[in-house]
């Protein structure tokens, strides 16, 4: 490799919602990337993140180590983003989560890339026990410390951003159903913005952060399941009761969902999850293995949410969002800044 050339970069899972993000900034620093997934046919947007030839997307499968092996060649820094969040077929917990990892840490060690940067979630050492997804994702971290000893594990809360998972999908739910189910109302989010952990990424693979280090990364916020469900109705202008849904119910109409020909909304393992606490932990405070080691000061739900909400609104941006106090009661149950 060209010693004077720009440093390479391979991110797994680089076209999805926070790997667009992640290329962007690191197009802007000037690294050349190899954007890793299964169809690079449907990653043509990320080339138009960085100048000609600076952004490539290249085919790679997480199960297929040959693969794994070309994608990460003469890499001096490997991302790994993939995940998720239901099993199908061949796509499995275990094989993607740890399995695949491990294929592409190893690939990473043998090329002599020099950084490893894994991001994981927040909450799955606690979730472990009861949730076979958040069992995977720990199994998933221990494997690559284990394999590239230096690597950088981020642990993100829920992600909000202009086209996240949650905030989005709750929006339309909330133009369409009367009522919205609420499931473990009482569980704790500290929701962070997706430029911020792309942010943190960047840090982590330019090496501005201790190595061989599992980060836990939360916003300002910290807000129940049920203030952030009132937080969304507040934002999409709507006004619709929460009905409290039992878990056993939940995972019930969950695996209903499962024999349909189409993605469910919820599984039997997610209900699971929205049991346990997604916050940062007292150890990683004290420990500073937080956002405030990448010297990030996050952006608030408060700010970012409204750019993208008003979409779910009845007359979209131009509607006025009236109803200030959410559906019953107070939008939080705290804050904290980690």
């Amino acid at each position: 490799m060209d010693r004077f050339a720009p440093k390479l970069v391979t991110v797994f899972g680089g076209s999805g919602f926070v790997g667009t993000q992640l290329v962007q900034l690191l197009a802007r620093q000037g690294y050349r990337i190899r954007v890793a997934v299964r169809r690079p046919d449907l990653a043509g947007h990320v080339r138009m993140f960085g100048s000609v030839g600076q952004v490539l997307p290249i085919q790679a499968n997480l199960r297929d180590r040959a693969s794994v092996e070309r994608a990460v060649r003469d890499a001096e820094i490997v991302i790994n983003l993939v995940g998720i969040g239901a099993e199908a077929g061949k796509q499995t917990f275990r094989a993607i989560h740890v399995e695949g990892s491990t294929n592409a840490a190893r690939a990473a060690k043998a090329a002599g890339a020099k950084t490893f940067v894994q991001m994981s979630a927040l909450g799955v050492a606690k979730a472990a026990e009861a949730s076979a997804w958040a069992k995977s994702r720990l199994d998933a971290e221990a494997a690559v410390l284990e394999t590239f000893p230096t690597a950088i594990v981020v642990r993100p809360s829920l992600i909000f951003g202009q086209d996240d998972g949650f905030f989005n999908l709750m929006g339309a739910l909330a133009r369409i159903f009367p009522v919205m189910p609420l499931i473990h109302g009482e569980t704790r989010f500290q929701p962070i913005y997706v430029g911020d952990v792309a942010e943190a990424l960047l840090l982590a693979a330019e090496g501005k952060v201790k190595t061989g280090r599992v980060y836990e990364l939360g916003g300002p916020e910290i807000e129940t399941h049920k203030a952030l469900m009132q937080r969304i109705l507040r934002e999409a202008g709507r006004k619709r009761p929460l009905l409290p849904w039992p878990a056993g119910l939940a995972k019930f109409t969950a695996a209903v969902f499962s024999f349909l020909p189409f993605k469910p909304l919820i599984t039997e393992d997610q209900v699971e999850l929205l049991a346990v606490d997604n916050v940062v932990s007292d150890e990683a405070i004290r420990e500073k293995r937080t956002l405030a080691a990448f010297g990030i000061k996050p952006e608030s739900m408060d700010d970012i949410l409204p750019s993208y909400m008003w979409r779910f609104r009845k007359n979209g941006q131009f509607g006025r969002n009236s109803d200030k106090s959410g559906s019953g009661g107070a939008a939080s149950s705290g804050s904290i800044v980690a």
